[in-house]
């Protein structure tokens, strides 16, 4: 199976999840980008689609994890030649996943303003933060079954369908978020930041239809829920409850870094704003070989081919890190433009160029710990990838922010405690593959 560890087989899988895996953070790029220059209340509507947008990528990255579980069960018995043994679980995971979301959502409605108190917004950016999610928070159980239904397409090997759900979905936002948010004179009304939240949501149904229609028409997976329960489900269930406990650690980090963005000012959430979405952006970018990865090895250790499994990771290290570099000699040569891109305001410019170029140092380091991630998804090490994000939550990036805050370092001390989560992550993840792994690799 070695044969088919090719940089043609990798970037088959890899280039199509780049562009589908960018789906979510591109929406909010481009409400980010486009809200920001806005003439009526641009800094506030700027600050409010930041703290929403980051509540909402929490929600979706905690739910949202049985997408991985269902991609490593299906490629692993995808490897094992026993796929047939494993159609009627998809939907089973989709109805609790579902359900599950549509519970917490309809529990958020109720606080909502007190959800985004406590990160620190007041007066009109409150205002505009209760507007925006109102509309937008809908839009969460369309993209929790659309990230479960790419999921599936991943497990199958398959990243192509989820690359065209991925482009429509995006292209129909930014067209959409033109149209609200400005307006057609004689036909539509400026929106603002309401409309941004309009196209995103309008952009998220249709994501979730396409989803469906192509499952159904291009696989042999069913919808239909059955029973009884699959002897899996209780793996899934299991892995799934590691990658949430994993995702409220990793949210936490960043649900205190717009927390104490906030507190600064204005400026200082509309400057971090537009930092974290582009460090997302580039994330999910490198993030597209950690699919690879997590497709590929999870078929590789359903055939127990550990020799491939140590040229995969060979080769999409590498891939990973020629990406990282890319992105970052473009961040340095365009840096003042970016800025400009997302904001005209000039504090909150001064802001964000003050700290970009941590941003950009931090790449290479996101992509280590980004492939090892997807590979350790894929030979199914989730317990091992919670405990990795608790202790860089808690004993890496928490105690790196207070000692920021205490020394007044402002955004400076946000994105250095960013810069030591992200090590702690890739540096723990390289030594336990080394640990658990290499023996059976040399073994092989």
């Amino acid at each position: 199976m070695n044969t088919a560890i090719t940089f043609k087989n990798i970037n088959k899988l890899a280039i199509p999840a780049i562009i589908a895996g960018i789906a979510e953070p591109l929406l909010s790029i481009t409400d980010t980008a486009i809200v920001g220059n806005i003439d009526v209340d641009g800094i506030e509507s700027l600050a409010a689609a930041g703290i929403v947008g980051s509540f909402l990528s929490m929600l979706i990255w905690v739910l949202g994890q049985t997408r991985s579980a269902i991609s490593t069960i299906i490629s692993q018995y995808l490897g094992a030649g026993k796929i047939e043994d494993v159609k009627s679980l998809p939907a089973q995971a989709i109805f609790l996943n579902i359900s599950l979301s549509t519970i917490i959502l309809l529990s958020t409605i109720f606080i909502v303003d007190d959800i985004f108190k406590l990160l620190n917004a007041s007066g009109k950016i409150l205002e505009y933060c209760i507007s925006y999610y109102s509309i937008r928070v809908w839009g969460f159980p369309l993209t929790l079954f659309t990230f479960a239904v790419m999921g599936i397409f991943r497990g199958l090997q398959n990243t192509f369908y989820p690359m065209i759900i991925a482009i429509t979905g995006a292209i129909l936002n930014i067209i959409l978020d033109y149209i609200f948010v400005f307006g057609v004179e004689g036909f539509i009304n400026p929106m603002y930041l309401e409309g941004a939240a309009w196209a995103s949501l309008i952009a998220q149904a249709v994501m979730a239809i396409m989803a469906f229609i192509l499952l159904v028409n291009k696989t042999a997976i069913s919808l239909k829920l059955v029973f009884p329960l699959h002897p899996e489900l209780k793996r899934l269930i299991f892995m799934s409850l590691h990658l949430f406990i994993r995702a409220i650690a990793l949210n936490t980090a960043l649900i205190l870094a717009v927390r104490e963005a906030t507190a600064l000012g204005d400026q200082y959430i509309g400057a971090h704003t537009i930092a974290i979405n582009l460090w997302l952006f580039s994330a999910f970018f490198i993030d597209g070989y950690s699919a690879a990865g997590n497709s590929i090895s999870g078929r590789l250790l359903g055939a127990g081919d550990y020799k491939g499994l140590a040229l995969l990771l060979k080769k999409i290290m590498n891939y990973g890190l020629a990406v990282s570099f890319v992105l970052m000699l473009v961040g340095f040569v365009f840096y003042k433009p970016i800025g400009h891109i997302f904001s005209n305001d000039l504090p909150v410019l001064n802001a964000f160029y003050s700290i970009f170029f941590i941003v950009l140092l931090g790449l290479p380091i996101n992509a280590v710990a980004f492939i090892y991630d997807g590979i350790f998804k894929g030979l199914g090490e989730m317990k091992y990838l919670r405990n990795t994000l608790l202790w860089g939550t808690f004993f890496g990036f928490i105690p790196t922010l207070l000692i920021g805050i205490y020394f007044e370092l402002e955004l400076y001390g946000i994105w250095i405690a960013f810069t030591v989560w992200m090590l702690i992550r890739g540096g723990a993840l390289v030594m336990e593959f080394r640990r658990k792994f290499l023996p059976l690799i040399n073994a092989s």
